[in-house]
């Protein structure tokens, strides 16, 4: 395991839950894992390798779609709760008794409820480019979000960079940097999410997103230690959302990057591995 890499890790598939899921596990052997947990849309090619490269340094990596994603057989259920007990099912399948678990975006809610709902098998939390249960301008796509990815692009790549990073100069000038990463492994790579995907990622996301009393009240029963990144500006998952996590849940810290967008953790790559890699050796 130590041997593979992002581009080289074999895809590998577990049953649970009457579900084929396909993963990929690569980094130090040894460690407690850290399970990763893609936004709207992605495969486990979307993430940076230069993050996940970062990460096997001195860490287990575990990549995987979840139900009805990619590689992975089944379908992609409508809501939130139980996109996290088929992460829970798979996380068990592969006879793990402890992780650590990294969520963005979308894979940051489903972060949540798996912390929530299998707190003896999460050890500590990361939430980036997230947001709580009835968050602010999460009851459906933000405005910005329904015009990045409403848009035509003449490269489909570029949905990223308007999705992803700030108009700056220098942030799109990262954006290119991820974009030349994101498609370094062209081996076995994983097939992109079909039609059937984002309608039901969007209404889990219009579920989850929903307004009710006391919304934020259950995040006072995550115990993990947790740690939420994210840019200064996000569109995506407002800002402001990564603060109501923060003051909320009982154990956590905050961490936004200057002149960044939804996917500050790409635009920089080997700080967020160094501050993430901080908090999982406390």
């Amino acid at each position: 395991m130590a041997s593979y890499t992002h581009q080289t890790a074999p895809t590998q598939f577990v049953e649970a839950n009457g579900i084929r899921f396909a993963y990929r596990r690569f980094g130090k052997g040894g460690s407690v894992p850290l399970v990763f947990n893609m936004h709207f849309t992605g495969t486990m090619d979307h993430w940076d390798p230069a993050v996940t490269d970062g990460f096997a340094q001195d860490h287990e990596v575990i990549l995987f779609d979840n139900a009805g994603i990619s590689s992975s057989s089944g379908e992609v259920p409508t809501s939130i709760e139980e996109m996290a007990a088929n992460a829970v099912a798979f996380i068990k399948a592969l006879a793990l008794t402890q992780v650590d678990v990294l969520g963005f975006s979308l894979g940051g809610l489903v972060a949540q409820e798996i912390s929530l709902a299998a707190a003896k098998l999460v050890r500590r939390l990361v939430l980036v480019g997230t947001g709580p249960r009835g968050g602010e301008g999460m009851a459906t796509l933000t405005p910005e979000a329904q015009a990045v990815f409403g848009a035509k692009y003449e490269n489909p790549d570029d949905v990223w960079l308007a999705g992803f990073f700030t108009p700056s100069k220098a942030s799109q000038a990262a954006g290119l940097e991820y974009l030349r990463r994101f498609r370094l492994r062209t081996d076995g790579r994983d097939p992109e999410a079909n039609e059937k995907v984002a309608p039901a990622q969007i209404e889990a996301l219009g579920k989850w997103g929903a307004r009710r009393e006391n919304t934020y009240q259950y995040l006072k029963q995550i115990a993990q230690p947790t740690l939420v990144v994210n840019g200064s500006t996000d569109v995506i998952i407002y800002t402001i959302n990564s603060f109501i996590l923060q003051q909320n849940i009982p154990n956590a810290q905050l961490i936004l990057y200057p002149d960044a967008n939804h996917g500050s953790q790409y635009q920089y790559p080997e700080r967020f591995v160094r501050h993430v890699s901080m908090f999982l050796s406390e």
